[in-house]
């Protein structure tokens, strides 16, 4: 263990010094003086011990990975590399029955075709020369969970190979499956999220542990599920990461001496201690901050008794705990897959505005991944460190805030509506005062108030109970930007007083021409829901993570009419979306009742309202299937009434699902349906696409049609004619 040779902890760009002073720390003043790290584009090499390389497995806290070159070799083509991988005398390396995996990757514009052949080539190599050191046993490859790492680099037409230590070192061990946005550190089930690498490293830039041996407190405003707190109580803590993901050696490399590594992972264990400050970290979804507490109770456990503080609170509510000035670190969302960035404007400049007020005398970090975001909040950074999270570039900007805050409490003007919007006010609070009277009437608690009825107020806002929601219809290119999103900031700060909300309860959605993959796709994760009526029956709308609510408003007559045409008859309900109808059918007296549709979402929430209105189950049925494959080949019972409510297009991923576009495809399901319908049976159709025409010649020797579309249009629609279309169609 005690031949010293280089050693290389690869990291991301943006982190090399981060890792080198690691490394310097680590290794120790007389050993680093002798042979300092060096640190290049995207690694840092050191001189040293395979112990050396075990102790920076342990305790690097931003390296991405610790590799100890075993040869180099030729490599201008996968030939060359397999002779070169060859050479090694793998025997000395890899333990019998031990399994191996292989990786390769090489600089930009590397002469190899592509690395998955590479890695298969090198594979091939190891298994050739231990097949021939070992009498013909062949060793096993598991590229799960490999005993031995192979990482192969080819720069130029050179490869490195060496051992890969330990694997990613970013797997921590204190997080759950799954991953969130880019930029923004979120629930599981999302992809690419803060990597707990670079948000130690953006810790270590940012002067943490000096900071955090100093007693300074520290405060994540938007700390999604934690990661920058967690990895913050880490540092202050002198929790090695090593330490959390378990006590087995990090790999089954022949030189890891097992004594070696138990010793090296006491002595860190042994050298941890009580969160010595204050963390606290606010978000204002609440499943995060249960994440983050998950987070910091498997990483820490009682040693952050007391001295981290997790709460769901909004930016808005925050202020600095204590008198000591201390630092604020935070990874605000940066756009990516949560609409425009630009529609983050106004969440920046509140979040500046905070700063100023709330936090004078502090220091904030805040990592951006977008500069005009970054110039939304309103303070001159000191310094900027470009950084790296994955492939998407972003700053960490470090950013004093003034000991003396600015005086008055009204704020800038941002948070000030505009004098002309006051006509948006009074148009909402006008029409809220004459549909709540129809809605009474109508025994509604859920419907639209507002649909753009000043043009360049274009929003359509929606009442559901004690809640709003405010869609914006996405400007034309030609409005000014700018000016839109005044309009829209107007619009945010009017409504909840016009509507007597508060603004919590207010949600913003932009809807735009929606790409086929993404219209139904899952928007949020903060499953703000609510039970709104609708005559005898009860709904479960959701206000925040989908682009729908999960009940089409201008449909409602549409129930109206299906509940009286299925009363005391069999219904069919294809594209069933959440059940809606089918309730209301039932609850006017449906006989029985089969829905049909594709998504499991769909299918559960409609479970839910099945159950919220006691429907009995065993005449009222739910059935996952592609509806236009189950109309062809379904066999059985007849339907005396149809109701058809299919999206306008829809490219499920489901192996067993066709593409639908309803224009296209109507007419065939229309046909295919007739035959699963009782002599005299009808179909309701209904459909929101805005240019669709039924195809009635197609369809005149099976169904003679009636256009219902104006007799089902609402009140709160009327101004909207063309909301929906619908007709209905009997069986000849």
């Amino acid at each position: 263990m005690s031949a010293r040779r280089t050693l290389i902890a690869t990291a991301a760009l943006g982190l090399e010094e981060a890792v080198a002073g690691e490394l310097r720390a680590l290794l120790g003043a007389d050993e680093a003086a002798t042979v300092a790290p060096r640190a290049g584009r995207g690694a840092v090499a050191w001189e040293g011990s395979v112990e050396s390389a075990l102790r920076a497995v342990i305790w690097l806290r931003a390296a991405s990975r610790v590799l100890v070159p075993i040869h180099t070799c030729a490599a201008a083509t996968p030939e060359e590399l397999y002779e070169g991988a060859r050479a090694v005398p793998w025997g000395e390396h890899l333990p019998r029955g031990a399994t191996f995996a292989v990786e390769v990757t090489q600089s930009a514009g590397g002469p190899l075709p592509h690395t998955r052949f590479a890695a298969l080539k090198v594979k091939d190599a190891i298994v050739d020369r231990l097949r021939d050191e070992r009498g013909g046993q062949r060793p096993d490859v598991d590229t799960a969970r490999p005993g031995l790492r192979v990482h192969v680099h080819v720069e130029g037409t050179e490869a490195t190979i060496a051992v890969d230590l330990a694997g990613p070192l970013h797997r921590r061990g204190y997080r759950d499956a799954g991953r969130g946005r880019p930029g923004r550190d979120r629930a599981p089930g999302h992809e690419a999220p803060l990597r707990e690498t670079l948000a130690a490293g953006a810790l270590l830039l940012a002067d943490w542990p000096a900071r955090a041996d100093g007693g300074a407190p520290l405060v994540d405003p938007m700390c999604g599920s934690g990661t920058l707190l967690i990895e913050a109580a880490l540092i202050a803590a002198r929790i090695a990461p090593g330490t959390l993901r378990g006590p087995r050696p990090p790999s089954e490399w022949a030189a890891v001496d097992l004594r070696t590594w138990t010793r090296l992972l006491d002595d860190a264990r042994a050298a941890a201690r009580p969160l010595p400050v204050d963390l606290r970290g606010f978000d204002a979804d609440p499943r995060a901050i249960a994440l983050t507490r998950a987070g910091l109770e498997r990483a820490l456990g009682a040693r952050a008794a007391g001295r981290a503080t997790v709460e769901a609170r909004p930016l808005a509510d925050l202020a600095a705990p204590g008198d000591r000035p201390g630092v604020v670190v935070t990874n605000p969302p940066w756009g990516e897959r949560l609409g425009d960035p630009s529609e983050l404007g106004p969440l920046y400049e509140e979040f500046g505005d905070v700063l100023r007020r709330r936090f004078p005398g502090w220091t904030a970090f805040v990592l951006v991944g977008n500069p005009a975001l970054a110039k939304r909040l309103g303070l001159r950074p000191a310094r900027r460190h470009a950084l790296f999270n994955g492939p998407i570039e972003c700053r960490l900007l470090e950013v004093p805030i003034a000991e003396t805050p600015p005086v008055g409490d009204a704020g800038p003007a941002w948070r000030r509506a505009s004098p002309a919007s006051e006509a948006f006010a009074n148009r909402l609070a006008k029409n809220l005062k004459h549909i709540r009277k129809w809605a009474r009437r109508e025994q509604t608690s859920a419907f639209r108030v507002y649909d753009a009825d000043l043009p360049e107020y274009a929003v359509a806002v929606d009442l559901y109970g004690d809640a709003a929601q405010i869609q914006e219809y996405a400007p034309p290119s030609t409005v000014d930007p700018a000016a839109a999103e005044r309009r829209l900031r107007d619009i945010v700060l009017r409504a909840p007083e016009a509507l007597g909300l508060p603004p919590e309860s207010c949600f913003l959605k932009t809807r735009r021409r929606q790409r086929p993959e993404t219209q139904y796709g899952r928007m949020d994760e903060r499953g703000v829901e609510r039970v709104v009526e609708e005559g005898r029956a009860k709904f479960v709308v959701n206000l925040t993570d989908f682009l729908d609510t999960g009940l089409y408003l201008d449909e409602r007559p549409v129930r109206a009419r299906l509940a009286e045409l299925a009363n005391g008859k069999s219904l069919l309900n294809l594209f069933c979306y959440t059940g809606t109808a089918t309730v209301q059918a039932a609850l006017g007296g449906a006989r029985s009742s089969l829905s049909v549709d594709l998504s499991n979402t769909y299918l559960a929430w409609a479970e839910r309202n099945f159950t919220l209105n006691g429907l009995d189950r065993r005449a009222h049925r739910l059935e996952r299937a592609d509806v236009p494959s189950w109309v062809r080949d379904a066999r059985g019972a007849r339907f005396d009434v149809a109701f058809v409510a299919p999206p306008t297009f829809s490219n499920s991923k489901s192996k067993s699902a066709d593409d639908f576009d309803v224009q296209r495809d109507h007419a065939a399901l229309l046909t295919a349906l007739a035959p699963r319908l009782t002599d005299g049976g009808v179909v309701l159709f209904s459909v929101h696409a805005r240019r669709f025409a039924l195809d009635e010649a197609a369809l005149a020797d099976l169904y003679t049609v009636e256009d219902w579309s104006a007799r089902t249009i609402p009140e709160d629609f009327r101004r909207d004619p063309r909301v929906h279309r619908c007709a209905l169609l009997r069986k000849r």
